[in-house]
């Protein structure tokens, strides 16, 4: 199979189709990147473009009520679009815990992360997918996820989720909300809209999805991308220690 794998129609076949996804292909021992995800040249990585993590604002929200932090908060998405904040609240345990979480469910054997592929999924708030558009796009994204949606307290939608992971993404996303309801009044302030009612409140943060993203070691990163230029309509909160 990893000879013939190169073959475009054998790769989407298998990655999309059967469901395999990027890990898929690692397991069969792939030694070169197949063709179908070879990244046009202008499209390919360049390192000597990449931003030093010590320019990326670094936001301590110990004290949300300071204006400092308000100001900060409001620049950094102003001027950069994204930022990190630290000493947030959420436990670093609780974070850890997805992380291992995540790793859990991807060294699972392909025929039970299969079950969560499109098609076979059985239910509609879990999916396991590979790249963004993998039956438009050129060339495909070296990346699988899993897709989560859940709305606060409606646990009974998550009874179907996957068991090595579903009781710590449920405690991530219920620790979590404060964070994000806290982020999102200062958000609001900035914009100048002074009220953040249950109404706006539940347009904002009434359903949530979160991703639990898989990079698979590339054979060839210099030809590969990881995730493509893209521009994110929604509200984006990605966890990281602190």
């Amino acid at each position: 199979m990893a000879s013939t794998i190169h073959n475009s129609l054998d790769v989407t076949d298998f990655v999309v189709t059967k469901g395999n996804g990027v890990k898929g292909l690692v397991n069969l021992g792939i030694q070169q990147v197949p063709e179908k995800y070879i990244q046009p040249p202008e499209e390919r990585f360049d390192l000597s473009k990449v931003v030093s993590d010590e320019s990326i604002p670094v936001i301590d929200v110990s004290t949300w009520n300071d204006p400092e932090v308000f100001n900060s908060i409001c620049e950094a998405a102003s001027k950069w679009g994204f930022f990190q904040i630290v000493n947030h609240g959420i436990p670093l345990q609780v974070m850890e815990d997805l992380k291992n979480a995540a790793h859990g469910f991807y060294e699972l054997p392909n025929e039970e992360r299969r079950k969560y592929s499109k098609g076979f999924s059985p239910s509609d708030t879990v999916l396991l997918t590979t790249s963004f558009s993998p039956r438009n796009e050129v060339a495909l994204e070296w990346t699988d996820y899993l897709r989560f949606s859940y709305v606060s307290g409606n646990d009974q939608a998550s009874a179907l989720w996957p068991s090595v992971c579903k009781d710590q993404l449920l405690e991530y996303m219920k620790r979590a909300e404060a964070t994000i309801e806290k982020l999102l009044q200062v958000l609001l302030q900035g914009l100048n809209v002074k009220e953040f009612d249950k109404v706006k409140r539940y347009a904002l943060m009434g359903s949530r999805r979160i991703h639990l993203n898989y990079y698979p070691k590339c054979p060839n990163p210099e030809l590969a991308a990881g995730a493509g230029p893209h521009s994110d309509i929604s509200i984006n909160y990605c966890p990281s220690s602190g």
